[in-house]
């Protein structure tokens, strides 16, 4: 059984680990997560499906390197947008292939992107004549990224 928007569905401590292990490796084969989990490759398959008929596991992704890919410099802009204009404002970002994630958030602002941009030339552009003159944006400040966490949970290693 599905469960709705908003709400989790009900794991165990293997579906748990399976989730961890494929976070970690997400071209893991059925066989290696059955081996590592000490389950059986029926009961992997089984667990696996249900997870994504849950919902649980949306899909699998590449975990792509910014600066490897060509993105040099990253920063989070924070937007105040006019009042009622999420949907037009989310529209009009999702189509910005610098943004690679966006949040509806509360407190001062209401948007939080992440965009990341080959130089700082290009992410003024972004920011400057991209995301300010963007219609119902009221404003923005945008934060340099120094340096990130890792994207799989472990501890940096600075």
């Amino acid at each position: 059984m599905k469960s709705g928007p908003g709400h989790s569905a009900p794991l165990d401590e293997t579906d748990r680990r399976i989730v961890e292990e494929l976070r970690a490796d997400g071209r893991l084969s059925m066989r290696a997560l059955a081996e590592r989990l000490h389950i059986s490759r029926a009961s992997a398959y089984s667990r696996v499906e249900r997870l994504h008929r849950d919902g649980v596991i949306a899909g699998y992704t590449a975990v792509v390197d910014p600066e490897r890919y060509g993105f040099g410099i990253s920063a989070y802009v924070y937007l105040k947008i006019s009042q009622h204009s999420w949907k037009a404002v989310r529209q009009r970002v999702l189509e910005i292939p610098e943004v690679w994630h966006g949040a509806l958030v509360s407190g001062d602002y209401d948007l939080v992107l992440l965009v990341r941009a080959p130089d700082a030339h290009s992410l003024r552009d972004l920011v400057l004549s991209r995301l300010q003159t963007m219609p119902d944006v009221t404003s923005s400040h945008t934060v340099l990224i120094l340096d990130e966490l890792p994207t799989d949970g472990h501890q940096p290693r600075f």
